[in-house]
């Protein structure tokens, strides 16, 4: 089940701060884990390589830390709906830490905090603080402090 933070519009963001949604389980696969690789050119072996990858320090092949983060729009973007917004605009991170490696075929999801809302002359920006668990982990995949602008329709 996944938990949805719903407000009206951009400037009821305010009213959100502090609240905490989840979403559902992403199986990260070793397939996508390829595309990645190849998308980015970067095919080190702990990516792509299960054999040595078995032997290596994490037992299988891992996704690539940016990989795990590319998939935030996946994993998050549906945690916050707002009412009133003409687009929504990536406005970068404040933070970033990969904590912990995500092996292939293990399942992933977001949680999301709204750590605070500003209003500017574009919109609201708002910061959340985005975790991604590893299904079974006790450590996150990675924890982020992500910004992004709600510009209001009309």
């Amino acid at each position: 089940m996944t938990d949805v933070i719903t407000v009206d519009a951009p400037a009821d963001l305010a009213d959100a701060v502090g609240r905490t949604a989840t979403g559902e389980w992403f199986e990260v696969t070793q397939e996508r884990i390829a595309a990645f690789a190849d998308a980015t050119e970067d095919h080190q072996w702990i990516h792509l390589d299960a054999e040595r990858a078995a032997a290596g320090p994490f037992g299988s092949t891992i996704a690539h830390g940016y990989l795990t983060l590319s998939l935030l729009p996946r994993l998050a973007s549906s945690l916050v709906e707002v009412g009133g917004v003409a687009m929504v605009m990536n406005y970068g991170m404040d933070r970033l830490r990969f904590l912990s490696p995500v092996p292939s075929g293990a399942r992933v999801r977001a949680v999301t905090e709204i750590l605070s809302a500003e209003p500017t002359t574009a919109g609201v920006r708002l910061a959340s603080k985005v975790t991604v668990e590893i299904e079974g982990s006790e450590k996150p995949a990675l924890v982020a402090h992500a910004l992004s602008l709600y510009v209001p329709a009309g």
